[in-house]
């Protein structure tokens, strides 16, 4: 799976939200930024995205995911 390809099933599940995707094709490392998460503890945050991503992981298309979610509050927090 390309990366586009997973930027773009993120974004049509995540309206609303910054995303980056990089990856190999397996492996996949997603930042996304949204009020989406506000107030949703980590896992439920974690939830969301995998909800997005679940078919593809379930087919093998994806392997492995590691996420940075961030509220856009906290994003602009962690910022330097």
């Amino acid at each position: 799976m390309q990366v586009d390809q997973v930027k773009a099933l993120l974004e049509r599940e995540l309206q609303g939200c910054d995303i980056a995707v990089s990856g190999d094709g397996r492996h996949f490392e997603l930042t996304i930024v949204g009020d989406i998460f506000s107030g949703l503890r980590p896992v439920k945050q974690q939830q969301l995205v995998y909800a997005a991503l679940n078919d593809a992981i379930a087919s093998g298309d994806i392997h492995a995911v590691n996420m940075r979610l961030f509220t856009r509050e906290a994003w602009a927090a962690q910022a330097p």
